[in-house]
């Protein structure tokens, strides 16, 4: 069974050689997602509540693109340059998934790419 790249017209551009995700079987593994700007490329501008939303459209993007929903999301990898927000990435998310939540691990990083202060992937399982 191959590999099948996933890409959306509705999520960043990959900015180095990679696809935004990748299909095999039932499973879609998400790359990591920014606060890129779909349209321009660039970072948008706000504090963490801001970024952590685009970062989530961004991904339920791609996971539309695969043919599935946020709620397919099994689990999900979140990356903070700092853990102080975590509480306020924690609402934000709130307002994207349902129980039973995905499984997720959320780790403090020195940076991201672009300067972002929130990245965030994940793995979702196709019925």
């Amino acid at each position: 069974m191959p590999r099948q790249p996933i890409h959306s017209e509705h999520a960043p551009a990959a900015i180095g050689p990679y696809s935004q995700a990748v299909r095999k079987g039932d499973t879609v593994y998400l790359s990591g997602q920014i606060a890129l700007d779909p349209g321009t490329g660039l970072l948008i501008e706000g504090d963490i509540d801001a970024q952590a939303r685009r970062a989530f459209d961004n991904l339920r993007a791609v996971c539309e693109a695969a043919g599935g929903s946020l709620d397919d999301v099994v689990r999900l990898g979140l990356y903070l340059t700092d853990l102080d927000q975590f509480a306020r990435v924690n609402a934000v998310m709130a307002d994207y998934f349902e129980a039973p939540y995905p499984a997720r691990s959320t780790i403090g990083v020195a940076s991201l790419p672009r300067g972002a202060a929130f990245e965030v992937d994940a793995i979702v399982v196709l019925d």
